[in-house]
């Protein structure tokens, strides 16, 4: 053979083999990595404020946290990126993203989580209640501007953060508007922001609700119960809460590698129980890629659970006596280390906190 043409047919095995597909990112058809794409969201109040262990992490561990997104090759959106992300098939996958939400705007995090953020690069969504900017532990708008203006995308959180759902029906969603509308109107204000995202007070919210803030225009909104971003519901949207024990690094990691177990339908579709409690909820998912043979569930009451097919049936074992309740369920991937979550929460409002 001669030498031109062996050499021309080496450079060509050579350029297939370079663009042959290495990964999960590349081996899968532009469709097919729209449908597949996740956000794992989490959410954090305070930073190194002992006084509130139940809504503190640590410093350490927040520094904890974004070392190992940073280490470990995530690409970390805001709030309004992420849903960006999910609902644009024109925006390409990507294997890992995460996505730091902050709520109520306390002075902590200006003075410890922000700085980190700063520090790693990172962006993240803050969310702001109006009333209380300004005052005792909160932030200033001075300082709302300031890590505006430094890519932290700032949220609506209403006015005054009120327990919505306590509110008998014939007001509430008139004054859950006049309050998502009042904030907006503050922060446009004092900040010259217009908010496009929001989270609702508690994680607590009613259909309505949710049909109140999709009609104002906003693009999302984020609860509070635990599991992975995928192309669902954007105005109930799951975050992993960090605080405690949950913010540990072995927890974050966890947390971080988490894959959605992907609904067909629930019922109910509410967070209020009906005559029965313990209530049970019906879910239909997604079996193509989680072990439904190894599920498991966890109910802080204990947890009954049946699987025939891809129906999941599950109840708690004693009635609820806490205002807010989740029915969690995990399963091993059939193939690979990974994990899949899904959690439905209950709400009680008679019940105070």
């Amino acid at each position: 053979m001669k030498l031109w043409i062996f050499m021309a047919l080496m450079l060509l095995l050579c350029d297939r083999s370079e663009n042959r597909p290495t990964s999960h990112e590349n081996n899968t058809a532009p469709d097919d990595q729209h449908r597949q794409k996740e956000v794992v969201v989490f959410i954090y109040h305070r930073f190194g404020d002992n006084k509130y262990p139940s809504t503190n992490v640590s410093v350490a561990d927040f520094e904890g946290h974004l070392n190992y997104l940073k280490t470990n090759g995530f690409k970390v959106l805001s709030f309004g990126q992420a849903v960006d992300y999910i609902a644009d098939p024109s925006i390409p996958y990507q294997l890992k993203v995460a996505c730091i939400t902050v709520d109520d705007a306390f002075k902590s995090f200006f003075n410890n989580g922000y700085p980190l953020l700063k520090k790693y690069g990172f962006t993240a969504s803050l969310f702001v209640n109006s009333e209380t900017i300004g005052g005792g532990s909160f932030m200033n708008w001075d300082d709302i501007k300031k890590v505006a203006d430094t890519g932290i995308e700032i949220g609506n959180h209403t006015h005054s953060h009120d327990y919505y759902l306590n509110i008998p029906v014939a007001q509430r969603h008139e004054q859950f508007t006049e309050e998502v509308k009042k904030c907006q109107e503050i922060i446009k204000q004092q900040a010259g922001l217009t908010p496009v995202v929001f989270a609702y007070p508690f994680g607590e919210f009613d259909n309505e609700m949710k049909l109140i803030i999709k009609s104002l225009g906003f693009k999302a909104a984020a609860a509070q119960f635990s599991g992975v971003m995928y192309d669902d519901d954007r105005f109930a949207i799951p975050r992993f809460p960090m605080t405690g024990s949950t913010a540990t690094l072995t927890s974050f990691r966890e947390k971080a590698t988490m894959k959605a177990l992907r609904l067909l339908s629930k019922s109910p579709d509410s967070p209020f129980l009906n005559q029965q409690n313990p209530p049970s909820l019906a879910l239909v998912a997604d079996t193509t890629n989680a072990d439904f043979s190894r599920m498991s569930c966890f109910v802080s009451q204990g947890c009954n659970i049946t699987i025939e097919g891809n129906t999941i049936k599950i109840s708690a074992k004693n009635p609820l006596t806490s205002r807010r309740t989740n029915y969690t369920i995990t399963a091993p991937a059939k193939s690979g280390r990974g994990w899949y979550w899904y959690t439905h929460q209950w709400v009680i409002p008679a019940i105070k906190e």
